[in-house]
């Protein structure tokens, strides 16, 4: 078995040492132009000449979790895509998820003004049943957001696809389902993949509907929020911040008006890291299981974008 690692913005050795100890059996390489062909390949972001020149692949390895950019390249019929399940990403994104409801619920951002001007100013608690988060995408991720943020008593409403149900969750799912989940919304956290149909789906429509007074997490893709939307309806008041991960270009250029917008939030691209070793010891056991012809999970349907 014959592996070849391309990934962009990643420092190799480290992953190809990894991946040789978990799979002795197998002949791992990095990936240069006019190198052997091989049978799987572990990726991010590789370039059209790595598709074109790997006439033999089988498999795809994505190793973030999401598989927009690769499925915008000119992939052969017949190459398998397969994105991680998690490999650490879900409580990273639970533990960030959290930390903005729970400082937007706290308000600490106002205590954090009061400390600059040296102002002891007590709030008043926000009643927790009328403070409910909406989650944008119920599979590995949100899933487990969602059972964090029931840990804090939350109420948690979440929208998928297709229907879906989960303990403690009001589920909306489809097209018609959307209207009702969104106005039952206080914080919408955005957790889907980017695909024709979820596109520009946070716009001003969309985040109108949401409870006056409402919040933003964006964790997903840039490409799903409309930025001028956002930036319109914060300056109205009809929604009190937002907490971005994510961005149409990235890193955000200096001049973009969310770095000094007093009620944006603005990390960089840091919710859920890939994890190494988890991520190797996934992909291991994938590939030994496709070697015994037995399924895996994590197979991306190309016609659904994920």
């Amino acid at each position: 078995m014959k592996l070849t690692f391309c990934c962009a913005h990643t420092q190799p050795e480290p992953w190809l040492a990894g991946l040789r100890a978990a799979l002795p059996e197998a002949e791992v390489s990095l990936w240069a132009p006019g190198a052997p062909l091989a049978d799987h390949a572990i990726v991010w972001a590789p370039p059209q000449a790595f598709i074109d020149e790997q006439t033999r692949l089988q498999t795809l390895f994505n190793i973030g979790a999401g598989v927009d950019g690769l499925l915008k390249l000119r992939l052969p019929p017949g190459l398998q895509v397969v994105r991680l399940d998690d490999a650490g990403m879900a409580v990273q994104m639970a533990e960030y998820v959290c930390h903005a409801v729970i400082r937007h619920f706290r308000e600490f951002e106002q205590y954090d003004a009061a400390q600059r001007e040296a102002r002891w100013a007590f709030r008043k608690p926000r009643r927790r049943e009328d403070f409910s988060v909406g989650l944008l995408g119920l599979g590995v991720l949100g899933t487990r957001v969602a059972q964090a943020l029931r840990a804090f008593d939350f109420p948690v409403l979440g929208w998928s696809r297709g229907p879906k149900a989960l303990d403690g969750v009001s589920c909306f799912h489809g097209r018609d389902g959307l209207p009702a989940f969104l106005a039952g919304t206080q914080v919408l956290v955005n957790l889907l993949p980017l695909t024709p149909e979820t596109e520009n789906l946070l716009n001003r429509d969309t985040l109108g509907r949401l409870r006056p007074g409402g919040h933003v997490v964006n964790v997903a893709r840039g490409a799903h929020l409309v930025e001028d939307d956002l930036l319109a309806l914060l300056d109205r008041g009809h929604l009190a911040g937002a907490t971005l991960d994510v961005f149409r270009t990235e890193p955000l250029p200096p001049e973009h008006p969310f770095w000094h917008h007093p009620r944006v939030t603005v990390t960089p691209h840091t919710a859920a890291r890939t994890l190494r070793d988890e991520s190797i010891a996934q992909i291991a056991g994938k590939l030994r299981a496709l070697q015994r012809g037995e399924p895996i999970a994590g197979v991306v349907d190309p016609q659904r974008g994920y």
